[in-house]
């Protein structure tokens, strides 16, 4: 639900010549702060357990963290952290949103139309793939470490996973500057070709390769999510809004593949059921090679060229 309220909100709020600069500035920011969870996580199950006094707020979490649970420490940090929002939000003066035409969600009978459009469908399970992928990596990082290299799934391993965060913020810096230089759609290919060559490395080399692959396939996947929603949209001539509703649900994609990856697990081994990757990247990687949009996004050659 925030997903879908935020970004005409931030339109309205921040100004449409800005709106561009204030989404990037916001993946850039949703980085950082999962670059930061998993570092936090680290810290509480070191010291929450301990002896020694310690600062206020751990202190505090000894007093309602049961004894030999201290990860569940984590979820009282949400739990204030989600006040302080509430409280932000209800303390400020925001604009009132009018939506544009093209970005109002429209009637059912429009968001039923869409579905029957064939490319509709292809790139919702774009958006699909990709938080599945993006999410069926991440979930199991610390678990895959430990299981198959021995690495401590609360220090090193939320080590790597704050990594991997850390690199999918850089290297959407990278993918702005390509998007200026080439192509969407071959950046889309060639990043998750890399992206695919340091999962393989991950999953079948040796601990330590693991530690650099695993941040690697996140730094690759960086560029996904908006490349495949900018082919998406500028795809279709009208009913903008009903067909970002459609690609915003399918952020599903994010709570099912973790899931079938940890079946798959159970039964074969985690190693073999983090190979059903191979299949959301491998639909990502034919979405940069069937896609033909109506608009393609504007490079610096291509600007020469028109002048």
């Amino acid at each position: 639900m925030l997903q879908v309220a935020i970004n005409p909100l931030l339109r309205v709020a921040g100004g449409e010549a800005h709106f561009a600069f204030n989404s990037v500035l916001a993946q850039l920011i949703f980085g950082l702060a999962s670059f930061l969870s998993p570092q936090v996580y680290t810290y509480l199950v070191k010291n929450v357990p301990g002896g020694a006094k310690g600062s206020f707020v751990v202190a505090s979490l000894r007093k309602v963290v049961p004894e030999g649970l201290p990860w569940i420490s984590l979820y009282w940090v949400f739990a204030l952290v989600t006040v302080v929002m509430v409280i932000i939000i209800l303390a400020s003066r925001f604009p009132k949103v009018e939506l544009k035409e093209d970005e109002r969600v429209g009637a059912w009978s429009t968001t039923f139309s869409l579905f029957k459009n064939k490319i509709v469908i292809l790139y919702f399970f774009g958006i699909f793939a990709y938080v599945g992928s993006e999410q069926g990596v991440a979930n199991w990082i610390s678990k895959f470490l430990s299981v198959y290299h021995g690495y401590d799934p609360q220090t090193t391993g939320a080590d790597t996973v704050s990594y991997f965060w850390g690199l999918l913020t850089a290297g959407c810096l990278l993918g702005l500057l390509l998007l200026k230089l080439f192509d969407s759609r071959k950046v889309l290919i060639g990043f998750t070709a890399a992206a695919v060559v340091s999962l393989t490395a991950a999953l079948v080399g040796p601990g330590k390769a693991a530690l650099y692959a695993f941040p690697l396939v996140g730094f690759f996947a960086s560029v996904m999510w908006s490349i495949i929603f900018s082919l998406a949209l500028n795809s279709v001539e009208k009913h903008h809004g009903s067909f970002s509703g459609i690609l915003c649900t399918g952020i599903i994609g994010g709570a099912l593949v973790p899931l079938i990856i940890g079946w798959l697990g159970d039964m074969f081994g985690l190693r073999i059921g983090m190979l059903f990757l191979y299949i959301t990247f491998g639909y990502i990687l034919s979405v940069g090679i069937w896609a033909k949009p109506l608009i393609t996004n504007a490079t610096i050659l291509r600007k020469k060229r028109n002048e």
